[in-house]
């Protein structure tokens, strides 16, 4: 085995820290970072107070009931754009009560779709049905 001298590890690790420095600043230049920040931060994007799944109900059902829909031609590719637009519109509260950025949320659009997540989505809508009837009380007694 060959015994490596200290002169060489610290001129490795300088030219190694060059180059990284050279990257960075290429990064900066192209507007790379300001792009990245904006992409992965929470304070652009509509923050809600559901949990992943419970957005992801909320949405699903709006689509599925054709209130909201990108294509009412083609189901499939309206599904596809309300993953993306969540993905880039929204954050979702995590069991911590934290904004969480919505990387993807097929797996709980699926969710939605699946009968054995049917007891789920029945509890939601109940708690949405009570959340929107406490609010009918309160226009009516103005």
């Amino acid at each position: 085995m060959k015994k490596v001298k200290t002169y060489d590890i610290i001129d490795n690790f300088l030219k190694l820290d060059t180059r990284l420095k050279n990257i960075e600043s290429l990064v900066k230049t192209n507007g790379f970072e300001d792009v990245q920040n904006q992409a992965f931060s929470c304070s652009n994007k509509c923050r809600s107070s559901y949990n992943k799944i419970e957005l992801a109900n909320l949405f699903y059902i709006l689509m599925d009931e054709g209130i909201l829909y990108f294509d009412s031609n083609d189901a499939k590719k309206s599904r596809t754009n309300f993953q993306e637009f969540m993905s880039e519109n929204f954050t979702y509260n995590d069991n911590e009560g934290n904004q969480k950025i919505i990387s993807t949320i097929s797996r709980q659009f699926s969710e939605c779709k699946g009968y054995t997540y049917k007891v789920k989505q029945i509890r939601f809508l109940d708690e949405f049905i009570s959340v929107m009837q406490e609010r009918k009380k309160r226009l009516e007694s103005w």
